[in-house]
């Protein structure tokens, strides 16, 4: 990093105070770190400018240095580096103390154990409800291919009578460190062992139901309680049913994604049920007592005379129920009146008075049709 500006690199103006130096360094560290960048050599590089910069500054003496002089290194450049950075300078394995100390060992911490206890995957299953099932819930039952450990090794993957042995080459940690001395000092990476690929232990000899997997592919048979009121969209979880987990770790879960059917006549929004009841003209005006279905049934309804179309009255509590509660939604109905279409000739006559009496006038159609003018030519 020669003719690096430190405050440059994290971001800073000089003068910056303790507590802003800790503030820019982690959020620089987070952003470079090599857990989130695998394979990115350019986020690599300035992940180690960054901690470089970081132990200059954060350190009262060396920050004084740097400060007045422009450098802390006053034993030849080349020869060690930065003064006080020998294991850190160029690797990752000095500097997982510091690391750990912001971000509590964990997160990205790049030396934490490749072969400890891991959670197995998670996986998805997408069921499909009736209109019914997802308002009153269910039991189903799912058929789900996943793996599941192996009964004959008990998930070891070692044949039986034998078990895994520690790995002689990283001795069990599943990670090989190499350090190379460089111009600026002493370089330390961390690596997966290539001989045990990053398990710490070794299988001489493999399960012969499994072939050394710890596990085997079945299909399995789960019943799964939809509670009521579920809807599309919903995801349930199944705790333990997903994939088993490694060297010793609990299985991932499963999750249910739900979709629900629509209704021919029901229409749903959240918790509450809409529908809409038809009436004709007449009963609108006079009034009408009428049975409406709902979920639970048909339920009678008295309309009032007078009723207009478009008009909505509710049905309390005949919705859908919200879930994990007591409680139930709406549902709504919407008042169609239906205009007749093709009138007979009483009928007719009958909307006729009517109008008269109202005041109204009735204007007969005075178009005459082709048909007519062929049945009546010398009209």
């Amino acid at each position: 990093m020669a003719n690096k500006d430190y405050y440059e690199v994290l971001g800073i103006e000089k003068g910056a105070s303790e507590e802003e130096i800790k503030k820019a360094f982690r959020k620089k560290a987070l952003k470079y770190h090599p857990d989130r960048n695998a394979g990115n050599k350019e986020a690599e590089e300035k992940f180690k400018e960054v901690n470089e910069a970081y132990q200059v500054l954060s350190d009262p003496q060396k920050k004084s240095q740097y400060d007045q002089f422009g450098t802390t290194d006053f034993s030849g450049a080349g020869a060690g580096g930065f003064d006080g950075f020998g294991d850190f300078a160029g690797g990752f394995g000095g500097f997982g103390d510091i690391f750990d100390s912001f971000f509590g060992g964990g997160g990205f911490s790049s030396r934490r154990s490749h072969n400890g206890p891991q959670k197995g995957d998670d996986l998805e299953y997408t069921l499909t409800l009736k209109f019914e099932e997802a308002i009153f819930g269910v039991e189903k039952e799912i058929n789900l291919d996943k793996n599941e450990k192996c009964e004959s090794c008990n998930g070891t993957g070692a044949k039986q009578g034998t078990k895994p042995v520690t790995c002689d080459k990283c001795r069990g940690t599943g990670q090989i460190k190499v350090q190379k001395n460089t111009p600026l000092g002493s370089f330390v990476t961390v690596t997966t062992c290539d001989k045990c690929g990053g398990k710490g232990h070794i299988i001489k000899e493999h399960c012969t139901h499994c072939g050394g997997r710890g596990t085997v592919r079945k299909r399995k048979k789960i019943k799964i309680n939809i509670p009521a009121g579920v809807d599309t969209g919903n995801v349930l979880p199944i705790r333990g049913q997903g994939e088993p987990g490694k060297n010793g770790g609990p299985s991932g879960d499963l999750y249910i994604n739900i979709i629900v059917q629509s209704h021919n006549r029901f229409k749903r929004d959240g918790i509450n049920i809409y529908i809409d009841a038809h009436l004709s003209f007449a009963k609108a005006a006079f009034g009408t007592e009428i049975k409406v279905p709902t979920v639970d049934g048909s339920v009678k309804y008295k309309v009032p005379a007078g009723t207009q179309p478009g008009t909505v009255f509710r049905l309390k509590g005949k919705g859908v129920p919200r879930v994990n509660s007591k409680f139930r939604g709406d549902q709504y109905v919407k008042i169609v009146v239906d205009v007749p279409k093709d009138l007979n000739d009483n009928q007719k006559k009958a909307l006729i008075d009517f109008m008269e009496a109202s005041g109204e006038k009735y204007e007969a159609d005075k178009k005459e049709s082709f048909i007519d003018k062929i049945k009546n030519p010398f009209k």
